[in-house]
């Protein structure tokens, strides 16, 4: 990982957990119970995401037991269903794979969602990303984000700065000289945008 940024194709898992619009609600049960997932894609013969069926979805059974008359119609069919197709939630929030990792990190914040079917240009399943697969970004080595920091913000720095930059447990600490002290907070936003900086800090003139 010492390219920035990073997409979603670097870190999601390609070998997908799903489940056809015909899986049965007890074996949907099952395959999550066994892969430990929380969600899982619902798709069509073809390999498409029709839908996403989430822990969620499944607890409308026990929540809508018995289905009260105040519910809407969507909530007493997930109660009563019993196929993916009957109890999932669609259409699905999906991510491309060349999202980058804010990007889907704020779809999943959007929709309170914890994972992602990666799907291509035509909604075929790619594979699958989680919340803590976004993570692994700060699990990068601290000398592949210092050199990313020189790469990507000090490189564009007007002559006639001197700036320095050690990083120690993905906080970065920039120091030196600045020929515009207006420059500083912008310098410090560029550093905290790169890829896998928990924090940034300032020891500048």
């Amino acid at each position: 990982m010492s390219d920035s940024p990073h997409s979603v194709a670097e870190v999601m898992t390609r070998s997908a957990i799903a489940v056809g619009q015909d899986t049965p609600f007890k074996e949907i049960v099952a395959r999550m119970q066994k892969w430990r997932v929380s969600a899982v894609p619902v798709l069509e013969g073809d390999g498409r995401v029709i839908g996403v069926v989430s822990e969620a979805d499944l607890l409308e059974k026990e929540a809508r037991r018995p289905a009260p008359s105040t519910a809407g119609a969507r909530e007493r069919a997930k109660a009563a269903g019993a196929v993916a197709a009957d109890v999932m939630s669609h259409p699905a929030i999906t991510v491309h794979p060349d999202a980058s990792i804010p990007e889907a990190a704020r779809i999943m914040a959007r929709y309170r969602v914890k994972r992602l079917p990666v799907v291509d240009a035509v909604n075929h399943i790619e594979g699958v990303v989680s919340r803590s697969d976004l993570l692994k970004v700060f699990l990068r080595a601290d000398k592949d984000l210092e050199a990313d920091v020189r790469r990507t913000v000090l490189s564009t720095l007007p002559a006639g700065n001197d700036i320095e930059v050690s990083v120690d447990e993905g906080v970065v600490t920039l120091s030196g000289r600045l020929s515009d002290p207006s420059l500083a907070p912008l310098l410090a936003r560029a550093a905290q945008g790169v890829e896998g900086v928990i924090d940034s800090r300032l020891a500048v003139a």
